[in-house]
């Protein structure tokens, strides 16, 4: 199929599930944040499945042709991964400097990285069992994880990517032997970190990929809308991603309006396109999203692209999150036609 749509990951969580004022104040949590959820622990694991039922139709019902489980069990995009692994220390956090600059609590690294349990294992197979469109699935990547914590026991950067690399290979083995048709892999810090991203990030994500044989993706960003209103025009790190193992590539080109003439840099890769701008709740046009696609086609081939939101829709309104999927998804009803 000519440009499939579905999102980056995130879906807007429901206002009975979790408290959207208190989740706006933290962007977003690296440790856990348990205080955000309104549901009572004991019926925690029920309101998961029945608000993540919810996501799924919401982007069957848009048309979405890839599904994801909009993250709707997480606090944060990386903090239900991070935080399960062994050889942290969450009752006593650690701290680093955001991309905003500022102070904020991070897991605590006090001995090996280790991956006790598949932690996203179950997440698949409750979306492969509840849809029979293509599945895709998100992990937050050693890359960024290794930005996101406080080491205390290596003291050593690369040597921290690297381990949480073993951790997400063997997440990812396990999510594709579960069902899993594509595995995203989320590295923004990539792009706020590109110094440290070209010493040993790009081994890192590459070493978490080694042996890995299905369909993957990695997405990089300059934040969520809702924390970053103005952004540049180009990436620090983006090109470089053509040396990675991922077969997709996903990058923000709406909200930046980012020159794509660097898309033409990252060979044969398929690119997940952001062609939905998050940081205006307003429902774009069919024509404008079609727009931001052509910018993309005059650097790239028709059979690379795949529409996407610029990030994850977790900040938006609900009702704003749909318009805008259904958007899309006609913008590439059109551009088939166009181009078929």
């Amino acid at each position: 199929m000519l440009f499939p749509t579905t999102l980056v990951g995130s879906f807007p969580q429901p206002d009975w599930l979790i408290n959207r004022e208190k989740l706006a104040g933290q962007f977003p949590p690296r440790v856990r944040a348990r205080e955000l959820w309104r549901v009572a622990p004991e019926f925690l694991e029920q309101a998961w499945d029945d608000a993540t039922l919810l996501a799924i139709r919401a982007q069957e019902d848009a048309g979405l042709d890839i599904i994801s489980d909009g993250e709707i069990r997480r606090e944060s995009y990386s903090n239900r991964f991070a935080t399960a692994l062994d050889g942290v220390d969450l009752d006593n956090p650690g701290t680093v400097i955001n991309r905003n600059g500022l102070p904020v609590p991070v897991p605590r690294i006090v001995g090996p990285i280790r991956r006790l349990r598949p932690v996203e294992v179950e997440d698949l197979k409750f979306l492969r069992a509840h849809t029979d469109r293509r599945v895709k699935i998100t992990v937050p990547g050693p890359f960024t994880m290794s930005e996101q914590a406080q080491d205390d026991h290596y003291h050593d950067g690369e040597a921290v990517a690297m381990a949480y690399a073993r951790a997400v290979r063997e997440e990812i083995a396990d999510l594709f032997a579960a069902g899993a048709d594509i595995v995203q892999i989320d590295e923004p810090w990539m792009q706020s970190r590109p110094d440290k991203a070209r010493q040993y990030g790009l081994k890192a994500l590459n070493a978490a990929l080694e042996g890995i044989e299905g369909e993957t993706a990695v997405h990089i960003c300059f934040g969520y809308a809702a924390v970053m209103n103005a952004k540049p025009s180009g990436y620090s790190f983006l090109s470089e991603l053509r040396g990675c193992r991922c077969r997709q590539v996903s990058m923000e080109t709406a909200q930046p309006n980012l020159d794509c003439s660097v898309l033409g840099t990252l060979g044969d890769k398929r690119l997940m396109v952001g062609c939905i701008d998050l940081s205006d709740e307003t429902v774009e046009s069919v024509d404008t999203v079609v727009a931001r696609i052509e910018k993309a086609l005059a650097h790239v081939r028709p059979e690379q692209v795949i529409l996407a939101p610029d990030c994850g829709m977790k900040y938006l309104p609900r009702a704003s999150a749909d318009g805008k999927m259904r958007a899309m998804v006609a913008a590439a009803a059109r551009l088939r036609e166009r181009y078929r």
